[in-house]
């Protein structure tokens, strides 16, 4: 039902910062009717004073008069600090709202802590949203990827809307029910740990290609710039060659070299490793991306180091600039076909772990717009999965088995001689390793199986027979079935 037939909001946005109130104003851009809500009334008040031509706001000074001005079901999104400020705010909301009322939180915030909300909410006869949404602030108001997870009922409510606002590619919007309770969260935590893999995968480039092509930051700007053309076209690649080519007015340097070299992060990429390893789902590049975050920022230890060791890295020999420029590209390519691979392995093991159902090829249709990782080999993904839906890795299908095949020898190479020069690119090798790893037909885990039932008596199986078996170590050394 419409405001003009109810005088209410179809929607509510309660917390107006930066992202919850470009939300707002991209709903009332739209043409929903937003009920807004600040802890400070002072914010609402400004909200409805600047952008208050942009469509039909109702502003509330307190959260009773927030909440009486939706219609129902009514839906709030809380935009909010991820954590307790959340727990608060949803505590402040619940006492106000009736059975089948919605509850949206388009945070940052942890898919455990969306699932117990969601059981919480579900107890009182509400529905509870983990809606991850991609895009900065200006995908926020623009048009951003959006994951929202919960229930069917809540998404029919939700939906329209949703899809409205978000980005649009070939007329699809970047919008999808992902699945029950924690799954929008959980999957817009694995697209931050891809893009944290992203991220230090060009980074990694970039540092090759400064070392080895004694180049400057605008130089290699423009090389990103030429990528940004091919196969790499992507958000992150069109906004890396921007960075590049920036100059900084103070100095007058290049504006990468005036930006302290430590790499902070908010938490997204450490929990999506360590819910990889509660799946027991190998993501060597993004793991190896957070962990040089890490390190970037551990500077007193890296100082010490430096005193200790020296600093100074060897030359990369290179002879052949253009074939230079081409392997750290090739390598750079298949590392990132790698990380998605590997984050698309966490969507799916998350997902039958927790019973969601979610389609991966949905997840890179959604992701093909609005979002920090859209990029052109999406396309790609998605129809990898439209083929073959039980697809055991993304590596193997015919598109992506050709990219990597065809780059393994560069991506050998610039490896190789990174580590010759002393040059860390631990993405790089890290998928490197991975890509071997997973194309080996025997790996030496049959030694640690053997020296696991050395000494602790855990048994192993065989090649050659079914069942597990343990060696008698310190006896006779033979052989009894477990």
């Amino acid at each position: 039902m419409s405001e003009e037939k109810t005088g209410k909001a179809q929607i509510g946005v309660t917390g107006l910062a930066v992202m919850g109130r470009n939300l707002a104003r991209n709903l009332a851009r739209n043409g929903f009717t937003v009920a807004v809500h600040n802890r400070s009334p002072e914010r609402t008040r400004t909200l409805v004073a600047d952008h208050g031509d942009e469509g039909t706001f109702i502003p509330g000074e307190t959260l009773e008069e927030f909440v009486a001005s939706l219609e129902r079901p009514r839906a709030v999104i809380v935009m909010v600090k991820a954590g307790g400020p959340t727990d608060a705010v949803i505590d402040e909301l619940v006492p106000l709202l009736e059975e089948g009322d919605i509850v949206i939180d388009c945070g940052n915030a942890h898919f455990a802590d969306t699932r117990r909300r969601e059981e919480a909410l579900r107890a009182k006869g509400l529905h509870f949203v983990g809606t991850g949404v991609s895009g900065g602030e200006e995908g926020a108001l623009l048009g951003p990827s959006i994951m929202p997870g919960g229930s069917k009922e809540s998404y029919a409510k939700l939906g329209p809307m949703f899809e409205a606002i978000s980005a649009k590619v070939d007329g699809t919007a970047c919008c999808v029910h992902v699945g029950p309770d924690g799954a929008g969260h959980f999957v817009k935590m694995v697209h931050n740990g891809i893009e944290y893999a992203d991220m230090q995968l060009i980074a990694e480039a970039y540092d090759l290609l400064r070392e080895g092509l004694n180049a400057t930051p605008a130089e290699i700007g423009e090389i990103f710039e030429t990528w940004n053309q091919g196969d790499l076209e992507s958000f992150l690649i069109e906004i890396t060659a921007q960075v590049l080519k920036h100059t900084d007015a103070e100095t007058g340097k290049g504006f990468v070299d005036i930006v302290l070299d430590q790499a902070e992060q908010k938490g997204t990429g450490r929990w999506t490793v360590q819910s990889a390893l509660d799946l027991g789902v190998p993501i060597t590049g993004i793991a190896e991306a957070t962990f040089a975050r890490s390190i970037s920022g551990h500077a007193d230890q890296r100082a010490a180091a430096a005193r200790t060791f020296g600093s100074s890295v060897g030359s990369l020999e290179v002879t052949d600039r253009e074939q230079f420029i081409e392997d750290v590209r090739a390598a750079l390519y298949a590392s990132k076909v790698v990380a998605y691979a590997q984050g698309f392995d966490q969507v799916i093991a998350g997902s039958e772990e927790y019973g969601w159902g979610i389609d991966p090829g949905a997840m890179a249709t959604i992701w093909r717009g609005g979002c920090i990782i859209r990029a052109r080999f999406l396309n790609r993904i998605r129809e990898a999965y439209d083929a073959d839906p039980k697809l055991p890795s993304l590596l193997v299908a015919p598109y992506f088995a050709e990219a990597v095949q065809s780059g393994v020898d560069s991506w050998r190479r610039v490896v190789s001689a990174s580590a010759s020069a002393g040059i860390p690119a631990p993405a790089f090798s890290s998928s490197l390793a991975y890509y071997d790893a997973l194309r080996r037909d025997r790996l030496p885990a049959a030694l640690i199986q053997g020296l696991r039932d050395n000494f602790g008596a855990h048994t192993y199986r065989r090649t050659d027979r079914d069942g597990s078996f343990h060696t008698q170590w310190s006896g006779d050394k033979s052989e009894t079935p477990a």
